[in-house]
Parts: structure tokens; C-alpha cells; sequence
């Protein structure tokens, strides 16, 4: 019985590790340095600054005086600021699902291969980017309860008027109608993006095997959608905790402070009665609340992909 020796494997290369030279690294970091500067100056800065202020009383011209945490201490007792945050959490409750299921609908609706679909999903976008100014001007011309367009229809059918944006009881409805006019595009791209990449043989294989419509879309297409569910409604929720634009470009916190949301007391508080230290910690107090919503949500959605691995 022949043997035949084990042919012989040429040694494997190690990689060459280049050298990094010291110019190549300050070039760099002079190209990153303007956007740095730009970011600690625009964001690292007034975070510091609102950190510092939350401890103090200041109304912007006179020295300042330390309180230590007698402003925070001022939250569990202001009733503004009570009546801001069940606004707040009111508008979150009616705004953010209704997000959701408005963007899920309309991209299912723009997942075809129809006539004119590129023009029906940039129709859809524009009122992303369009300005809170005139997002509000044009809240104002169709809720009026004098010259709105909303009103005029109700007249012609010989329906009861509402008061709208001057009702307490109809204002926040309707901020959060034009609010899901402006930001639902955001969630019906990013659903879109979703439905694209769920793969269709997939969907075929389901089909195949006898599986409906709801079938399908329960049991195979939305536990693909669930993580995107979970990164869009901790954005939206985030949207909605921020409020103001919308409010100060419409009722100014009106009528009777229904609208006034806790952003929106922020501003008064600082730039209205000059109390840039209690401004100071209402914000900070709310960065700790959407800080603990985030990481909650993170968390849960975590350990519920774990399980179900």
C-alpha cells in the first residue's frame, strides 16, 4: 500500500497593519472639529447651563441666588404645571396610536404596484416638512369658529357649529387633528420601509398553505412589524411630549390654558415671567420622565423578543 505524503499548505500571510500617521489623524479631527463645536455648543452647553440654572433663581438680570433644590421641590406643588402635564398626557394618549394606526393604513394602502404611486407617496410626505407656522395658519382657516372652513360646511348642511380651537373642551382635539396631518407621513414611511423588506415568499408560503388575508397579515407580516412599532411609537411619544410649536402657533396655550402642555409652560416660565432657574427644572424634570419612558419601552421590548426566540 502506497503513502503519499499530505501536501504541504503555504504559510497564511498576517495581515500588514498600516501605521497611522499623525497627520492623517489631524486632519480628520479638523474636519469633525466645526460639526463638534457646532453640537457642544448648540447642545452640550444649554444642557450644562439648564443643569446649573435648575439649582439657582434668576430672572436673567440680577445676580443670581442658590436655592439648591427648592425649585425642584416647587414641582410637586405648582398647579400649572399639574394641568400641563394631564394636557400633555392627554394629547400623548390621543395622538400617539392614532399615529400608528393612521401610518400603518396608509402604508398598506401605498404598498401597490398602482398607477401614479409615486405621486400618492409624495402627497403623503409634504405635510412632514411643511413649517408649524403654516401648519397653524392653516389650523386656523379651517377650525375658526367665526370665518373656518369646517364651520361653513356644518352651516351649509344645517348642522350645529362647534366652537373648536375656542372650546376647552375641542381645542386639544383639534391640535392633535393637525398634528396627525403633519407627523403621520413620518410613521407611514418608516411602516412602508417595513412592508418592503417582509419577503414574499414568505407571504406566498402562507398563502399557499391555506392562510387568509388576516392570517397573513397577523400571523406573518406584523411580528416582522413589531420592532418598528416599538421605535415609532417611543419616537412619537417623544414628538408628543415636546409639543409646542403647534400650541403657540395656534392658541397660545388657550383657551383657559387647555392647550398648554409642559414645553410650552417652559417657555412662559423662562421667557414670559423671567424664572429661568424653576424653567430650568421643569425641563430637566421632564428629560428624567421621557429618559425612563425610553428605557422602559427598550427594555420590555427586549425581553419580549427574548421570550418569543
Amino acid at each position: 500500500m502506497t503513502t503519499y505524503p499530505s501536501p504541504v499548505r503555504p504559510p497564511t500571510p498576517r495581515p500588514v497593519r498600516r501605521r497611522r500617521v499623525p497627520g492623517e489623524a489631524l486632519a480628520g479631527w479638523g474636519f469633525v472639529a466645526p460639526a463638534l463645536v457646532v453640537v457642544g455648543g448648540l447642545t452640550l452647553f444649554p444642557a450644562v447651563w439648564a443643569l446649573v440654572l435648575s439649582f439657582r433663581r434668576w430672572d436673567g438680570f440680577s445676580p443670581q441666588v442658590g436655592v439648591g433644590t427648592q425649585n425642584y421641590r416647587d414641582l410637586f406643588s405648582d398647579p400649572s404645571l399639574l394641568g400641563a402635564a394631564l394636557h400633555t398626557v392627554l394629547y400623548t394618549a390621543m395622538f400617539v396610536p392614532a399615529s400608528l394606526l393612521l401610518g400603518l393604513t396608509l402604508a398598506t394602502a401605498l404598498n401597490r404596484r398602482i398607477r401614479f404611486i409615486g405621486f400618492y407617496r409624495t402627497a403623503v410626505f409634504v405635510p412632514f416638512v411643511v413649517s408649524a407656522a403654516a401648519t397653524g395658519i392653516l389650523t386656523t382657516y379651517l377650525f375658526s369658529p367665526q370665518f373656518g372652513l369646517v364651520n361653513n360646511v356644518l352651516r351649509v348642511l344645517h348642522l350645529p357649529q362647534q366652537g373648536w380651537l375656542e372650546d376647552s373642551g375641542q381645542a386639544m382635539v383639534v391640535i392633535t387633528i393637525m398634528s396627525l396631518w403633519g407627523q403621520a407621513a413620518f410613521t407611514t414611511v418608516i411602516y412602508l420601509a417595513a412592508l418592503q423588506d417582509v419577503p414574499h415568499e414568505t407571504v406566498e408560503a402562507a398563502r399557499i398553505d391555506g392562510a387568509n388575508s388576516f392570517q397573513v397579515t397577523w400571523r406573518v407580516v406584523w411580528p416582522q412589524l413589531r420592532p418598528v412599532t416599538v421605535f415609532v411609537g417611543v419616537y412619537q411619544t417623544l414628538q408628543a411630549l415636546q409639543l409646542f410649536d403647534l400650541v403657540y402657533a395656534t392658541t397660545r396655550g388657550g383657551p383657559l390654558e387647555a392647550t398648554q402642555t409642559i414645553v410650552y409652560l417652559i417657555w412662559t416660565t423662562a421667557f414670559q415671567q423671567l424664572q429661568f432657574g424653576y424653567g430650568s427644572a421643569i425641563a430637566y424634570a421632564l428629560f428624567v420622565v421621557t429618559l425612563a419612558v425610553t428605557v422602559a419601552v427598550t427594555v420590555t421590548q427586549r425581553r419580549a423578543a427574548r421570550r418569543t426566540r
